[in-house]
């Protein structure tokens, strides 16, 4: 379920936030973690989302800024560029904002806080974290390597998901032709059979006169179930129960965790290379894992702040592999931390779209025979009157 947030950000901005949870104790919690400080939590409102909000393409800001930084373009001047190119009006009016902000003589980060719908916690802490040690196009660039690695990785595994979902539709809109269209028609013929038919036969009869009388009902049936899937609340209701569902499968939740895992290494990483302690990027990043992780993460920020070592912290809350745990003890004593959790997100993350190569190439042709066996059953129980008739004659 979705609450929105008013809350006020470190800076002292106003600001209001959209978060998924659980229930509204939920949901001020998560805001806390990302150093917030809230001051209302109310229900998002219903209603339908036929129209897609244009996200700030935050990436390609991200991108174009460092480029602008890199020729030697002063930071206004640069803000000055990026806002005369632009055409979308939305996007335009954000870059409105940052550029008055530092026109006032407010720092990037306190220019961002004050559109901190548009922007992330953790991208206007890293450049937050920048601006102390006068590495603002590093942080820049670790950030768009950071948000370019996972929209790589979240193609993969989109691309790896596709052609079972594309299965699963075709299936089912047969499936629902068959019963929707053609065992109707087959139960008038049975009508004239008279005699004693076969159990299945029968249901088919009764199925098609319930399809012929109520299908005024049904259709109304079937689009309130299409308005509620393309609802907001809907969309999220649905999330939340597959994800539920996905993490009781043994193997799936597994593979769950460790993707959870991996962007949880990826993002502390970019937060500690910025300069960012560990307890206080361990609390920026709580929000972005469930809860029972998040849970697990708070557990050990704690320990971490009591001065025990993060990999161990990490090993005993369950929040360590024993690849990354290894990678972790060698950060610790190399003193590159966030380069090695870095590099245990990649680990992962290639580990991970290899699973889901492996798992489409297995799935496809189990959900291939799954839908051809649905389907025979179906048109064998149609025909079995006939056969009998058939032998009857014989």
């Amino acid at each position: 379920m979705e609450y929105t947030i008013k809350a006020l950000q470190p800076g002292g901005a106003l600001t209001r936030l959209t978060l998924d949870a659980s229930d509204s104790a939920d949901a001020a919690r998560r805001a806390e973690a990302l150093g917030c400080t809230v001051l209302s939590v109310s229900q998002a409102a219903l209603g339908l989302n036929f129209g897609r909000r244009k996200d700030f393409p935050l990436l390609l800001f991200a991108q174009e800024l460092l480029a602008l930084l890199r020729s030697g373009i002063s930071i206004l001047e640069a803000i000055e560029a990026l806002r005369e190119k632009e055409l979308r009006p939305s996007v335009r009016g954000v870059l409105d904002g940052i550029h008055d902000a530092l026109r006032q003589g407010k720092t990037l980060a306190s220019a961002l806080e004050e559109s901190a719908a548009t922007f992330p916690a953790l991208f206007i802490a890293a450049i937050r974290a920048s601006e102390r040690t006068s590495s603002l196009d590093e942080a820049l660039s670790r950030y768009a390597a950071y948000a370019t690695q996972l929209d790589t990785l979240r193609g993969r595994l989109m691309s790896a998901a596709l052609y079972p979902v594309l299965l699963m539709a075709v299936g089912g809109l047969v499936i629902l032709f068959l019963m929707g269209f053609v065992v109707p028609r087959f139960a008038h013929i049975y009508e004239d059979f008279g005699g004693d038919l076969p159990l299945v036969s029968r249901l088919l009869l009764e199925w098609g006169g319930f399809v012929e009388n109520a299908w005024p009902l049904l259709l109304a049936a079937v689009g309130a179930g299409v308005a509620a899937l393309v609802s907001r609340q809907g969309r999220a209701a649905g999330g939340r129960l597959a994800e539920r569902l996905a993490w009781r499968i043994p193997a799936l939740g597994e593979r769950l965790r460790v993707f959870q895992l991996a962007r949880l290494y990826r993002t502390l990483g970019m937060l500690l290379r910025g300069g960012i302690p560990s307890p206080q990027s361990m609390k920026m990043v709580s929000g972005l894992l469930t809860a029972r992780l998040a849970t697990a993460l708070e557990r050990a920020r704690i320990k971490v702040t009591e001065g025990i070592p993060l990999s161990v912290a990490f090993e005993h809350e369950g929040l360590s592999t024993p690849v990354s745990l290894r990678m972790l003890r060698v950060g610790e004593r190399a003193g590159n931390m966030g380069e090695m959790m870095e590099r245990a997100a990649g680990f992962h993350d290639e580990e991970m779209a290899r699973w889901a190569d492996w798992a489409t190439r297995l799935f496809g042709p189990a959900l291939m025979l799954i839908m051809g066996l649905v389907i025979g059953v179906i048109v064998v129980f149609m025909y079995l009157p006939i056969f009998q008739l058939a032998e009857s004659i014989r």
